[in-house]
């Protein structure tokens, strides 16, 4: 099978035909066997590239795996192979999931527990990138922040693809969200998603333009922030929250970690959330369970939408990494296994 490889730690946007890639396409790399009487294996049909990905190449991420190893996480596809007693699945069912490696092949072998069936209807490229970004997003806000109706919700980095899922999920619980980005493609697809009001980081003052929302709704501040930005955006974010305000820690895409000030957060009654959504995995499955679960009905009522900007085959995955290295992705970015694919903008 096709199977994008990590054989050392470097920089994913090299060209792969180049000797300092990390990354090599082996065009016979060993077809994954069923390995328990419950296992299922599936044809990927495609996997989705998240930030996570680009940092666990380059060697910075917190989970550092053995070398070589077959990078991804997130996937969707069709059931190729089912162990004896499977009972869920059948060849040929659309299904997604995700998996802590693995995904950037053609095939990956799972267990049926761990296997999500799509829903009709619903496109299966696109299914591809919904457990990651829309599962961080749905455990942070639902599970964690517990936000509700009338609630102020203010997301940094809106246009990537948790930020996109994030603002989604905001309207879905009721909040009046607050989304922030730059460059006016990126305000435009917001507002077309209900966003309430847009700070374009190009031309604004976050908080400048967020009080001047806030006095306008008679709104007090902002209830939960959901930061996966960090950095200076951060210290100026805080100033807009209220007394009580949850405070979502998502990750550090600008590169600087913010330091919040934990007098200000015992005045305020601040609660400040870390939420790394691999480790619910190991530690509350249940959790991820019903969250993909949820997203997935919402997903075929046509709740929320997954918006795939970059498109690329598996001999171009360095220029899917660059889209999102130089933060041209707006939404998720996929590697699609078909032959007759071709690098694309979605």
């Amino acid at each position: 099978m096709e199977a994008l490889l990590c054989r050392k730690l470097g920089d994913p946007t090299v060209c792969l035909e180049d000797n300092d890639s990390p990354i090599v396409l082996s065009k016979n790399h060993p077809i994954p066997q069923l390995d328990s009487p419950t296992a299922v294996r599936v044809r990927i049909k495609a996997t989705s590239l998240n930030f996570a990905n680009y940092l666990q190449i380059l060697g910075t991420y917190q989970e550092k795996p053995s070398l070589p190893f077959i990078p991804g996480s997130d996937f969707s596809g069709y059931v190729d192979a089912v162990g004896p007693k499977v009972s869920n699945f059948r060849v040929g069912d659309c299904v997604c999931s995700f998996a802590g490696l693995g995904s950037f092949a053609q095939f990956i072998v799972v267990d049926e527990s761990q296997l999500f069936r799509v829903p009709p209807g619903c496109d299966l490229v696109a299914a591809g990138a919904l457990a990651v970004a829309f599962g961080t997003s749905h455990v942070a806000l639902v599970h964690r922040a517990q936000l509700t109706s009338g609630q102020v919700l203010l997301v940094l980095g809106a246009a990537g693809g948790v930020g996109l899922a994030a603002v989604q999920i905001g309207k879905v619980c009721g909040a009046t969200v607050i989304a922030v980005a730059r460059g006016a493609e990126k305000v435009q697809l917001l507002k077309s998603l209900g966003v309430d009001h847009v700070v374009d980081l190009g031309n604004e003052n976050v908080t400048e333009s967020v009080k001047k929302f806030l006095q306008t709704r008679r709104l007090k501040g902002v209830d939960v922030l959901y930061d996966p930005v960090g950095g200076k955006l951060t210290k100026e974010s805080l100033r807009l929250l209220k007394w009580g305000a949850n405070i979502l820690i998502i990750g550090f895409a600008s590169g600087e970690i913010p330091v919040i000030p934990v007098n200000i957060a015992l005045v305020k009654n601040w609660t400040v959330h870390g939420l790394y959504w691999g480790s619910y995995k190991i530690h509350r499955p249940g959790v991820l369970e019903d969250s993909v679960k949820e997203l997935l009905s919402w997903l075929a009522r046509g709740l929320i939408s997954i918006h795939i900007s970059h498109s690329y085959p598996p001999s171009e995955v360095n220029l899917a990494f660059s889209a999102i290295k130089d933060r041209k992705v707006i939404g998720k970015v996929m590697v699609v296994f078909d032959e007759k694919h071709s690098r694309s903008k979605l």
